[in-house]
């Protein structure tokens, strides 16, 4: 006699209990053959489809497992709406691994219908519009993420919204004058990830040896022989350098951007491929030290999804705008004031090939 959904899910959790996980898989794929709503069932499809811990750290998964455990969220969240786990996991999925990122700003919109005073979406949200380069769009969303509309949030929240009001901030003054575009495929700032695509950028660890600690170091020197002669001299020369590495780290953290300005906006070409599906990185920028360097700090299923949209070679239009939610339609006519008019929509020879 054929076993109920239930019964089967009783099995399932015991399999997945033990460790048994592809057993507790195949049971959770007959349980929702059998019921197609049962969330738990799909939310143990997407979990396990995912690699297991590996001496307590997580595998990071192929684009085939990241891809089907996002198959099995979207029927979570089509059941079970309060899931906030499935929630979390579609969007660290859709713009960690897929690089979907106008999907993530889809996925956490429907996320918004649920729990519309949430501030959870609205700061996945802003992080996704920063990459893709629409502060003005991130900063509306600031200040409603700030309104009084919205539900307190917990000490993690808060830090949460102080990281991404930061993030508005420095990204929309890095980029104040000249917003980095990679669909026009005429913008000067490819000519510069060009010249720059030799060098990788420089790591923070680096910078933070070559540049930071020798300023913190000769003038703790000098407050040392100044006023460190005796015990209380040797306590105020300690803080007295702790704030100077505070300080300038804070101050050498703009430089950085700007010293690996390149490297950054050609981390935003590859969220634009991987958005849209079609390449806009000129052929002799892609495989590059540059652009291996920035891919190598991709999850795998990431590129994995990207070398097949090269390879299929599909060129983005320079009049492309990112699927926004209804929200956002309007911003869009601000976006196109940024277009340069005198560029007409025909085919651009972009490194001896055609669009």
């Amino acid at each position: 006699m054929a076993q109920s959904a239930e019964m089967l899910w009783i099995d399932a959790l015991e399999l997945d209990q033990a460790g048994d996980i592809q057993e507790a898989l195949e049971l959770a794929r007959q349980i929702v053959e059998i019921d197609s709503r049962h969330s738990d069932a799909w939310m143990m499809i997407a979990r396990l489809s995912l690699p297991p811990l590996n001496r307590g750290k997580q595998v990071m998964p192929t684009l085939a497992q990241a891809a089907t455990s996002l198959s099995a969220l979207r029927r979570v969240v089509q059941h079970d709406h309060d899931n906030k786990e499935a929630w979390i996991l579609g969007g660290a999925l859709l713009v960690d691994h897929l690089g979907m990122m106008e999907e993530s700003l889809a996925w956490w919109e429907q996320r918004r219908d649920v729990e519309p005073r949430e501030v959870m979406p609205l700061i996945e949200q802003i992080g996704v519009l920063i990459r893709l380069g629409r502060y003005k769009d991130a900063g509306e969303r600031l200040e409603e993420m700030f309104s009084d509309e919205m539900e307190p949030p917990d000490n993690k929240g808060l830090m949460g919204m102080d990281k991404v009001r930061r993030l508005v901030e420095n990204a929309a003054k890095m980029e104040k004058d000249d917003v980095f575009r990679p669909a026009n495929h005429k913008h000067k700032r490819w000519a510069v990830i060009d010249r720059m695509k030799t060098r990788k950028p420089i790591s923070p660890t680096l910078f933070l040896f070559t540049f930071v600690a020798p300023i913190v170091f000769l003038i703790g020197t000098v407050a040392m022989t100044l006023v460190g002669g005796s015990l209380l001299g040797f306590v105020l020369v300690f803080f007295i350098i702790l704030g100077l590495f505070m300080v300038v780290s804070k101050f050498a953290t703009g430089l950085l951007h700007k010293l690996n300005r390149h490297a950054l906006d050609l981390d935003r070409a590859l969220d634009v491929e991987m958005s849209t599906g079609k390449i806009c990185i000129p052929d002799d920028i892609r495989g590059s030290k540059l652009y291996n360097a920035m891919l190598g700090q991709r999850p795998p299923a990431f590129a994995e999804r990207l070398e097949k949209i090269a390879e299929v070679g599909e060129r983005l239009s320079y009049r492309w705008k990112p699927d926004l939610p209804n929200w956002m339609v309007l911003a869009d006519a601000d976006y196109e004031d940024e277009i340069d008019e005198s560029e007409e929509d025909v085919p651009l020879e972009l490194d001896g090939i055609e669009d």
